[in-house]
């Protein structure tokens, strides 16, 4: 145990275990805000160079000990850890549980998986002190001006942690983008998917940038241009806003559009593939944020890419916008239309995983919360993040985004035709539209009336006696197809 420092003056608020960008970025966040904050990393250099170069910011008290950092925070004493997810993680837990007294606080602010903060809120809480799992959204430049902030854990530990969140966390119309989303392992969950729709998010964006610039025949500043103007409109939000960043910027080694001296290889940590993952245990279709994961995965095969482009795989009858008698103007406003469809479901999507984990974990978590939170400091603000907060608030057991009023109107306005004539055009083109195609498909496969399931509960019957239901009375059935088709009841 730790004894404090003579004079609770001298005291942090808050400490930060971990002094890269993200950590030190969040610890100068707080120390502008008026608070003291500790700090704390492994190497005792990067804690010195931190307090060298933004000292003069706020009120920092170093550490080159977890002992020392730990004796530096007032009580019930509040550390949140800021260092690679894993066994890293682990290990700075059980130090802090062995440095700190019941009732302490211990704060994982990475991006852990939800199972993980699950049995660490269990182990850290069998020690009488509180763990939190808390999603941060908004990168560098978020968690130093205001990130949107998603913390699970004990109710008691929020209202400690929740004035001094509110306070970091990026504001919108003067409303923190901060909330307690439920126990344990609510916030990483949520952080989890709200990182899933980021990956359908820019997957799709992608989808319309290649669009115009392979079908419309458009460069890279031009493009850059369209993206500004769609960002004043339905599609204002910050990834809009960064792909025009992105687009206008030229090379200053070869004078070349900076987009293209990049390889086509898109990275990826694992919150794509764990939403995912977890999406499937839950039986939700998330189909737009997995093509966009898979589409990560394909465009980072890159031997396999060129070796199918050395074998010159058949594209088929692929045409052109002028010979399909498409014009440019009508395709670039078909493109916005359906990027407007496809990112509605990509939020539709991951709205309805929150629901189902909840369900699963009995977390309670309020969608609506979520809607407000993300308007600000997160990678996925959007200007219909408003019209998703109203949607819930008008109906908090929405079964699904696409069914509110306000959006099922948007689609009525000609959405859902220029959605069918870009997937169309561009599977004429030969250009892929995973994104686009999935979600369109979900969309139709929502509204349809039948779908191709009851063929395959015959085949799973037929084969492995997996009984099915009838539409006409209630009960389980097995016809004896391998006998005289006699159909059994259950």
């Amino acid at each position: 145990m730790t004894t404090p420092l003579a004079s609770d003056t001298s005291l942090a608020q808050i400490g930060v275990v971990g002094m890269a960008v993200m950590g030190s970025n969040l610890a100068r966040n707080f120390a502008s805000k008026g608070h003291t904050v500790a700090i704390y990393n492994r190497s005792p250099e990067k804690t010195r160079a931190v307090v060298a170069e933004f000292g003069h910011e706020g009120s920092f008290i170093p550490a080159e000990t977890i002992e020392e950092f730990v004796a530096s925070l007032e009580r019930p004493r509040k550390a949140i850890i800021m260092v690679q997810a894993g066994a890293a993680t682990d290990a700075v837990i059980a130090q802090l549980v062995e440095a700190m007294d019941e009732g302490d606080i211990i704060i994982d602010g990475g991006n852990a998986l939800f199972t993980d903060t699950i049995r660490r809120e269990r182990e850290v809480a069998a020690t009488g002190r509180h763990f939190v799992g808390a999603g941060i959204s908004g990168g560098e430049e978020g968690a130093l001006r205001g990130p949107s902030i998603m913390p699970g854990g004990p109710a008691e530990s929020w209202e400690t942690l929740g004035p001094l969140l509110e306070d970091i966390s990026a504001k919108v119309d003067g409303t923190p983008c901060v909330t307690h989303i439920g126990p344990d392992g609510a916030g990483h969950f949520v952080k989890m998917v709200h990182n899933g729709i980021e990956y359908a998010d820019m997957q799709v964006i992608g989808e319309a940038y290649h669009l115009l610039r392979y079908a419309a025949g458009l460069e890279p500043a031009e493009i850059a241009d369209i993206f500004t103007e769609w960002n004043k409109g339905d599609l204002d939000s910050y990834l809009i806003e960064i792909t025009a960043e992105v687009l206008r910027q030229v090379d200053a080694r070869t004078g070349k559009p900076f987009i293209d001296i990049i390889v086509d290889a898109a990275g990826q940590k694992g919150t794509g593939r764990w939403t995912v993952k977890e999406a499937l245990d839950l039986g939700v279709p998330v189909t737009g944020i997995g093509e966009a994961v898979f589409a990560r995965a394909l465009s980072s095969a890159l031997a396999q890419r060129e070796a199918a482009q050395s074998a010159n795989l058949p594209a088929g009858d692929v045409t052109t916008l002028e010979a399909l008698g498409v014009s440019r103007e009508e395709f670039v406003e078909d493109v916005r239309r359906a990027l407007y469809a496809s990112k509605l479901v990509a939020y539709a999507q991951g709205f309805d995983e929150i629901n189902a984990g909840s369900q699963e974990y009995n977390w309670g978590i309020k969608p609506g919360d979520l809607a407000r939170i993300w308007r600000g400091g997160c990678i996925i603000r959007a200007q219909f993040l408003n019209r998703i907060t109203e949607a819930y608030e008008r109906d908090p057991e929405l079964a699904s985004l696409l069914l509110d009023p306000y959006f099922k109107g948007e689609l009525e306005k000609g959405l859902v035709d220029a959605w069918r004539r870009i997937v169309v055009t561009a599977t004429r083109l030969g250009l892929p539209v995973p994104v686009f195609a999935s979600s369109l498909s979900y969309y139709d496969s929502l509204r349809s009336k039948r779908l191709p399931a009851a063929l395959i509960q015959g085949q799973r019957d037929f084969f492995g006696a997996h009984t099915y239901r009838r539409v006409d009375m209630e009960g389980t059935f097995h016809t004896a197809w391998s006998g005289d088709r006699e159909e059994l009841s259950y």
